[in-house]
């Protein structure tokens, strides 16, 4: 059992526990295994056996810098997970996240201030690209220079 015993604030650590209190994923929804900061910390965690915290609970900086835009097969209506209303369809075969796709950016799924406590509302639903970010990359180091955030150390 994580120490802090809150979603908002918990370690990541692999375990069924980690949850939001009564989460119940919706049936026919796979169950995302890996922490809501990426593949980056992830890795961290499993290797060294470390409780750390993502900077990207206090960032959001990615989700007001870039476009996100992702297969139709993605969404819900296709047997995808992201949530209907929160995209809209660019092509036959693309999907965009609401508020991507106009200046200044700011993710339809995004909640709370950058740079302070932010989330995603999303989050276990969220596309691919999304998923595929990490904390600590160039285009996390980019995004957050576009904020007036410090790079990551």
């Amino acid at each position: 059992m994580c120490r802090r015993r809150s979603w908002n604030t918990c370690c990541w650590a692999g375990k069924s526990e980690h949850s939001p209190p009564g989460h119940n994923p919706a049936p026919g929804r796979p169950k995302q295994d890996e922490p809501p900061w990426g593949a980056a910390t992830r890795t961290a965690v499993e290797r060294g056996g470390h409780i750390l915290m993502s900077a990207c609970t206090t960032c959001g900086a990615c989700c007001a810098s870039f476009r996100v835009d992702f297969s139709v097969q993605e969404m819900q209506e296709m047997g995808g997970t992201v949530p209907a209303g929160l995209a809209v369809e660019v092509t036959a075969s693309t999907c965009r996240m609401r508020g991507t796709d106009h200046v200044p950016v700011r993710c339809a799924a995004l909640s709370g201030k950058l740079g302070d406590k932010i989330g995603c509302g999303i989050y276990e639903w969220r596309p691919s690209p999304c998923r595929e970010f990490e904390e600590g990359s160039d285009a996390c180091a980019r995004a957050r220079a576009r904020h007036g955030l410090p790079e990551l150390q």
